[in-house]
């Protein structure tokens, strides 16, 4: 998993709520278990007409846009089904950070196993961060001081689980903490042959 500091880069305004799973990759799109390939197919209803033709109205289709690291939006993001592909296609097509009042228990989860980084913040912090991605400010998310700023210089504080702040700080998704145990893995499973080895065969 790639490691999470501090990025800095356009924020996309996404200002709807509930925006659930199917809306962010449907349904037809979960055919693959690979994590590369769906960003292109995120947000398909709001993208693409019927005829899959790009809609010209919807900001992620415009050139500015398309480079967007970081998506603000609205309440209760992520609801829905618990599928993993949602934080795949967004982090397939560039988003690295997701701030919103709200997210759903099982996105939210996801979200850090994948390397994005959810945040939390109030009403009145959301709608500053919409005007300045609405007007192209660079926004900059500094998680080893759990800051977000803008070029006008304001910061926003936000909270996060100290753990997970470590496992995006160090790259680390459940596989790769679970390989930084091997040591004690190991001297655990001799210790079980040589004690119960009834049990191994």
């Amino acid at each position: 998993m790639k490691k999470f500091n501090k990025i800095k880069g356009i924020a996309a305004s996404l200002p709807m709520i509930n925006i659930d799973t199917d809306m962010i990759i449907p349904k037809q799109f979960l055919k693959t278990i690979k994590r590369t390939g769906l960003g292109k197919n995120l947000f398909y209803e709001l993208r693409y007409d019927l005829n899959g033709n790009i809609k010209n109205d919807f900001m992620l289709n415009w050139d500015f846009y398309k480079k967007a690291i970081i998506l603000v939006t609205g309440e209760n993001f992520g609801c829905g089904s618990s599928r993993e592909h949602a934080p795949w296609s967004l982090l397939d097509f560039g988003f690295r950070c997701i701030i919103a009042p709200s997210f759903a228990d099982i996105f939210f989860n996801n979200c850090f196993k994948n390397g994005i980084l959810p945040v939390k913040l109030s009403n009145d912090e959301i709608n500053f961060l919409h005007k300045e991605a609405e007007n192209k400010k660079l926004i900059t998310v500094d998680l080893k001081n759990q800051e977000i700023s803008s070029e006008n210089e304001r910061v926003i504080k936000f909270e996060v689980d100290p753990f997970r702040k470590r496992c995006l700080l160090e790259g680390l998704d459940d596989i790769a903490l679970t390989l930084n145990k091997s040591k004690k893995i190991d001297t655990y499973e001799l210790q079980l042959n040589q004690t119960k080895s009834w049990l191994t065969l």
